[in-house]
C-alpha cells in the first residue's frame, strides 16, 4: 500500500519582479506597472521506506531558476489575440489599440501566453516545471500544483495529475 503525503514548498526566495500589463479587451488594457510575483508548489508523492517522500532541493532549485529567469524583465503574452508584436532593431514594437510601445528586446520576455496574469503564468509555469516527466516519474510523485500571486492573499494555481492515478 502507497502511502502519499504532499509536500509544500513556499519559500520566502520564490519571487521575481516584473512588469507587465493585463489586457482586458481589443481596447482596454493596464498601464504596464510592476508586481513582485511569488510561487508556490504543492507536490503529493509517495513516502518510500526510509520517511522521505523525495529530496525537496531538486524542486527548490528548479523553482528558483524559474524565478531567476524572469527577475527583472518586462513579461508580454505573445498569444494575445489583442497585441501586434513587430521587431525593429533592439526594440519590439507592442502595439494594442492601434497604440504602439517600444520595449528594449534585451529588458523583454515575449512568453507564449494570451495574457500575462496568475491565471496564465500559473499554467505556464507549472508546464516548465514538470516538462521533466522521467524526474516525476522517477521520485514517484502523482500530482504537481504551482500557485503564483501578484500579491498578498491573490493566488492563481494550475495542477497536473498523473494519468494513471
Amino acid at each position: 500500500m502507497n502511502r502519499l503525503t504532499t509536500i509544500e514548498i513556499h519559500k520566502q526566495y520564490l519571487h521575481f519582479s516584473v512588469a507587465h500589463f493585463t489586457i482586458f479587451s481589443e481596447t482596454s488594457r493596464e498601464r504596464l506597472h510592476g508586481h513582485n510575483f511569488r510561487i508556490a508548489a504543492s507536490i503529493p508523492g509517495e513516502v518510500n521506506d526510509n520517511g522521505l517522500c523525495f529530496d525537496y532541493a531538486i524542486y527548490k532549485k528548479i523553482l528558483q531558476q524559474v524565478c531567476t529567469r524572469f527577475d527583472e524583465y518586462t513579461l508580454i503574452a505573445e498569444n494575445s489575440p489583442h497585441l501586434t508584436i513587430e521587431e525593429e532593431g533592439d526594440y519590439y514594437r507592442i502595439t494594442h489599440n492601434k497604440i504602439p510601445m517600444m520595449l528594449l528586446k534585451s529588458d523583454t520576455i515575449l512568453l507564449p501566453i494570451r495574457n500575462v496574469t496568475i491565471e496564465e503564468l500559473s499554467h505556464y509555469l507549472l508546464a516548465e516545471v514538470i516538462g521533466d516527466k522521467a524526474l516525476l516519474d522517477e521520485l514517484r510523485i502523482h500530482q504537481f500544483e504551482m500557485r503564483v500571486s501578484s500579491g498578498p492573499d491573490q493566488w492563481g494555481s494550475a495542477k497536473w495529475v498523473r494519468s494513471d492515478d
